[in-house]
């Protein structure tokens, strides 16, 4: 018959081989430790503490979480019950130690032997040897916080200062919160390759004023690097460019899920009225739908430096446990107003960074120079800058001379503030390949990258077209695939893994590949690459048929040199000749980089000394197309000419 223990030790055993040692935090069976978290365990220790007494469930939601805590019972505690149960092995049906009250609680009715007398409450949360969560991290239900609201109820508020002090702390909290969950789940049987697969949902922006998607999307970003960067080696983070493809959709989480191929989603939104915020954000296991914890920030929009104290000291004293090893989340330096401010236009400058056209980097040098000078020390603005002039070059959006070196000395600045930054390794890497033409350079600055930063899908995307670009494809499709495992839905790297294939010259996989991302999106410009690999496998109609569906949705210099080059081949002299005319006059009215379309055009219609013309001029410009001059199969015509060697030679590609 199940009694109450004596309070004389903190030390009970109970069910024949099982032992709570209360002063040590810890369940053990014969002697040998038993994994279990955080709220299980502190629901053994109420049911232990009132051995043979009903708990109801409101009982156990004010014992673990607070009087004034919305908690999600219905997840939380029965999760609890559950994994107890496991740890137990107490059959529900038949239990020896948790008996189910329906409708009421839980009565713990195990045989208790007595020993070390003591009081086997929970420890006072300011004993220094407390684990539990203080109430800034305490789990909290968003959705019945909303219900809450909808009926007028007060939430409690908190004084928070402008945005971004709210952004980063909070980043830093559920990463915190996060960390806590994950370091629990080290016991159990990971994932194949021993990773963890998590996706960061774009968070909602329900403030109702579009012009405020780039504090949704910042969060969201945010919470992708941070965690990112928390650690790689057991966490894989999907990367931005795959969760935006979810943004505003209607898709369920299984079918996220399946999609991503993650274990976890994180998933959230944002709420701003006048000096008010609410960031929302939830936990979910994919495996079971569980919603592991939610938690709800409301604050008031001021107190700068007071509340970002708060949250940092918050975050600090929660950081102990993380995943596999105590490891503490970089809380940065101490940030300023204008620091803030600066983070502000720092996210604004991404927000339409990630755009890429012409006007979106326009947008995002105006805001990361801002940036830059509101915090002269911030490094990620001017890695910001590099990758804004960088893409400019290799995107034909102006002179490579101009812009290239303006992208080098903000990379340059970038790393001398923060030499442990990814996004400016990875961008000093892009200009030493595609402008210096250094390719042990650019090799060293992409695998220190990669090295940074493991989960940053960009870092081994451009890697793997350097690789490509020197003729090594294995390693190349191998950094592809990491590409595509962490960004899986990113239609310019499953282009640019078709491509890889295209310059290894295996056409019919890389045809697959380009279809495959015609289906997702038939207006995808880099996918109608498929022409040229149609081209080299001789399949002209396909390739013809192709460029006329461009041609209908987009009217360009490249199926104008397309056709050139297909009808060339074809011997039909009289069609090439109308579509080079037309890509002659685009090529007057735009004249930035038209070097790589005539030369192209000019090899189908064989004549390579215009080719070879185009391509001299293409050199001097330090054109970005120089960079596949080796492995470009249009160029076999010439590979032969010593002219041709010589080039390759002057761009560091020779053998």
């Amino acid at each position: 018959m199940a009694h109450e223990p004596a309070r004389i030790g903190g030390t009970i055993r109970f069910g024949g081989d099982f032992e709570l040692d209360v002063r040590a935090y810890a369940l053990r069976r014969s002697g040998r430790a038993i994994k279990l978290e955080r709220i299980p365990m502190e629901v053994l220790l109420l049911l232990a503490e009132r051995s043979g007494q009903l708990v109801t469930r409101e009982q156990i939601a004010e014992r673990i979480w607070g009087k004034d805590v919305f908690l999600d019972t219905d997840n939380s505690i029965n999760a609890a019950i559950r994994k107890l149960r496991q740890a137990l092995h107490d059959d529900p049906e038949k239990a020896r130690i948790i008996q189910t009250v329906t409708g009421k609680g839980y009565r713990f009715i195990a045989d208790v032997v007595e020993r070390d007398a003591g009081d086997i409450s929970r420890p006072s949360e300011r004993d220094a040897g407390d684990v539990s969560l203080p109430s800034f991290l305490v789990s909290h239900d968003a959705g019945t916080q909303e219900k809450r609201e909808a009926k007028g109820e007060e939430v409690g508020a908190k004084p928070l200062s402008r945005r971004w002090p709210i952004l980063l702390g909070l980043a830093l909290s559920l990463i915190a919160g996060l960390a806590i969950y994950l370091e629990g789940s080290r016991a159990r049987p990971g994932p194949a390759g021993g990773r963890l697969r998590l996706a960061v949902l774009p968070f909602e922006n329900l403030t109702g004023d579009p012009a405020q998607e780039y504090f949704s999307d910042g969060l969201t970003e945010e919470m992708i690097s941070r965690l990112g960067n928390l650690e790689p080696e057991r966490l894989a983070v999907i990367a931005r460019t795959s969760v935006m493809h979810y943004k505003n959709s209607q898709a369920p989480l299984d079918q996220i899920g399946r999609e991503l191929k993650v274990d976890y989603v994180l998933e959230g939104s944002v709420r701003r009225e006048a000096n008010r915020v609410r960031i929302s954000a939830q936990l979910i296991q994919m495996s079971d739908r569980t919603h592991l914890w939610a938690r709800q920030y409301d604050r008031e929009v001021i107190h700068l430096v007071a509340v970002q104290e708060e949250i940092a000291q918050a975050v600090a004293d929660q950081t102990e446990l993380t995943l596999g090893h105590e490891k503490r989340i970089d809380e940065g330096r101490p940030l300023s107003p204008e620091a803030y401010e600066a983070y502000d236009l720092y996210l604004k400058g991404r927000y339409f960074w990630n755009k890429r056209t012409a006007e979106g980097f326009e947008q995002a040098v105006e805001h990361f120079q801002h940036a830059a000078e509101k915090d002269p020390a911030y490094a990620r603005a001017y890695a910001g800058l590099a990758d804004s002039y960088a893409l400019m070059s290799t995107y034909d959006l102006g002179s490579a001379t101009e812009l290239m070196p303006k992208a080098r000395s903000a990379a340059l600045r970038a790393l001398e503030l923060d030499d442990r930054l990814a996004e400016a390794h990875t961008s000093l890497a892009l200009i030493s390949e595609h402008f210096d033409w250094d390719w042990p350079s650019a090799e060293r600055e992409f695998r220190r990258a990669v090295q940074l930063g493991p989960n940053y899908a960009t870092a081994h995307h451009w890697y793997a077209e350097f690789l490509a670009f020197q003729g090594r494809f294995d390693d190349a499709l191998a950094q592809s695939e990491h590409a595509r495992r962490l960004d899986p839905l990113s239609l310019i790297i499953a282009i640019d893994h078709a491509t890889i294939l295209y310059y290894a010259r295996r056409y019919d996989r890389a045809i697959d590949q380009f279809l495959a991302v015609l289906e997702r999106d038939p207006t995808f410009p880099r996918a109608n690459m498929v022409v040229w690999a149609y081209a080299q496998k001789g399949m002209f109609a396909e390739a013809l048929a192709q460029i006329e569906k461009w041609r209908r949705s987009v009217d360009d210099r490249w199926n104008w040199a397309a056709q050139v080059y297909v009808y060339g081949r074809l011997g039909r002299q009289a069609e090439a000749r109308r579509a080079l005319e037309k890509l002659e006059q685009f090529a007057r009215q735009r004249p930035s980089d038209p070097m790589p379309m005539l030369s192209v055009a000019y090899i189908g219609l064989n004549e390579k000394e215009k080719a070879f013309a185009w391509l001299e001029k293409a050199l001097r410009e330090r054109s970005s197309s120089i960079t596949a001059l080796r492995v470009e199969p249009v160029y076999d015509p010439l590979r032969e000419d010593p002219r041709f060697q010589d080039l390759l030679r002057r761009a560091g590609l020779a053998k």
